[in-house]
């Protein structure tokens, strides 16, 4: 039993002890993989990708300098060339080359990334060619040597890199080539230290016409500024960046393009310095660097203008991608009015005058036959006129009544004689007639302006009563009303009476 218990005991402490030593050696190794990774970091830091987030809102710097997010258009653009990872390489001249004249024939290699300029925009992807600290030379094609004439004798740095259009750099690895070369001979001068932190200026540089205004550097054998932070016994250096607008200073550790407002108009000097952990200046030839710049609000070139927002990102989307069309504001068309077509009214050629030709025909009594009328013109009272020419063998006549219609006049050809039923004749009151005495109407005559309508007389047949033959009027006709008939005294009746 005790050797049972003591065996159960030893088997106990056995675990333990072996799962301790496992913790403990599981420990050691994570420490080790942890601390090979860091040396690797820090050994193969040469450029680095800036960081992403950028601030949302204004953030102060300085009494005068603040910082601001960046344009909406150029951050829409540069998510079309963020796709390309570009490759510069400096052919000629070659590293430590000594040149026998002081005209170089410079020649650059680039791939992944097309080079361009935008005939109407003017801007497109680009090299940044710096010789030496001067400012840089923008190079859209590189199928020809850049020529660099009269340089001085001595030794040069070349240094060049890819920018997209509106300035700024690509920070990827393999984006930046450099050489340096003499022209007849060494020198002290423009050779940078290729085992220290290199700093190269880029923006802003020459005139401006809005703000926000770029800020922009390339760094080389610089540290990822974390991995020089997490420990501090390390042999890695951390870095900072200190920049001095018009004499007011700020300090930076993001690698990344940062755009600032504050300016003032006209003339601004801007300082960019390397700095190592403790803030002192890091000794490179090239770590020190400054320009002067002019700003001049309401400018009118196309970066000025996509900075104020007044061009959007469709419209100079041909700055990013050559292939693109510009997509320019279209004006509706104006409708044209359709001219009505004018409708012409025939003309009616007024015929001419209604004559009446009738020979021998029994006499006509027309009754009065009302017709609409939409206005009665204003007549004059008509004259009568009696002519009274007695006749033994003459019958009674009825007077003529003539009415006049608005109607186009038409001529009436002689029509046959038409059998119809006669109507008895109505004599007009206080005439009596006579057979010994026959009575004759007397004529009336109604005058119209125009030429007078001659009498009709009509001689009747003695076998044959006579009768009344019945005049239509198939037209419309506006209405009239009929004349009063002059009352015949007893005087005219007597002195028309034949003597016996």
């Amino acid at each position: 039993m005790i050797c049972q218990l003591f065996t159960k005991n030893f088997w106990v402490e056995s675990m333990n002890s072996w799962r301790t030593t496992a913790v403990a050696i599981l420990r050691s190794l994570m420490a080790l993989v942890l601390v090979l990774s860091l040396t690797s970091c820090g050994e193969k830091a040469v450029s680095q990708e800036p960081v992403s987030s950028l601030p949302e809102e204004k953030t102060q710097l300085s009494r005068q300098i603040s910082e601001v997010s960046p344009p909406a258009a150029i951050q829409e653009l540069r998510q079309v060339l963020e796709v390309y990872q570009p490759q510069v390489t400096v052919l000629t001249p070659k590293t430590d080359e000594t040149l026998q004249d002081n005209t170089v024939k410079v020649r650059i290699q680039v791939k992944d990334l097309p080079l361009f300029k935008d005939q109407q925009l003017d801007l497109g992807p680009h090299l940044q060619v710096i010789v030496d600290n001067e400012p840089s030379i923008e190079l859209y094609d590189v199928s020809q040597p850049l020529v660099l004439p009269d340089l001085s004798p001595g030794t040069h740095t070349l240094r060049v890199f890819a920018s997209y259009p509106w300035g700024e750099s690509f920070k990827n690895e393999g984006a930046y080539s450099q050489t340096t070369f003499h022209i007849f001979t060494k020198t002290d001068d423009n050779n940078p230290d290729s085992s220290q932190p290199l700093l190269t200026y880029n923006s802003p540089q020459s005139k401006y016409g809005a703000e926000p205004i770029l800020l922009d550097f390339y760094l080389t054998n610089a540290p990822l500024h974390l991995v020089a932070q997490d420990n501090p016994n390390d042999e890695i250096a951390d870095w900072r960046i200190r920049s001095t607008i018009n004499g007011e200073s700020f300090v930076f550790d993001r690698w990344q393009a940062i755009y600032l407002k504050g300016f003032k108009r006209g003339k601004n000097w801007i300082k960019l310095e390397f700095l190592d952990e403790q803030g002192n200046p890091v000794k490179n030839v090239f770590n020190t660097t400054v320009r002067l710049i002019t700003y001049e609000p309401k400018g009118k070139d196309t970066l000025s203008k996509i900075i104020r927002g007044e061009l959007s990102a469709d419209q100079v989307r041909a700055i990013a991608d050559p292939n693109y069309t510009t997509k320019l504001p279209v004006a509706e068309p104006t409708p044209t009015p359709t001219p009505t077509p004018s409708v012409k009214t025939p003309s009616v050629e007024k015929p001419p005058k209604t004559q009446l030709k009738e020979e021998k025909q029994p006499p006509v009594e027309s009754k009065p036959q009302e017709v609409p009328q939409e206005e009665p013109p204003a007549e004059k009272k008509p004259t009568p006129e009696t002519t009274a020419k007695p006749s033994p063998s003459s019958s009674p006549t009825l007077p003529e009544v003539i009415i006049e219609s608005p109607q186009p006049e038409t001529t009436i050809a002689p029509q046959p004689e038409v059998t119809s039923i006669p109507e008895p004749t109505t004599l007009p009151e206080k005439a009596t007639p006579q057979k010994e005495k026959p009575d004759f109407w007397k004529y009336f005559k109604r005058r119209t302006g125009k030429e007078p309508v001659p009498q009709i007389t009509v001689e009747p047949s003695p076998s044959v009563s006579p009768t009344l033959p019945e005049v239509i009027i198939e037209s419309p006709q506006p209405e009239t009303t009929p004349e009063p008939q002059p009352e015949i005294t007893p005087a005219e009746t007597a002195s028309a009476a034949p003597e016996t």
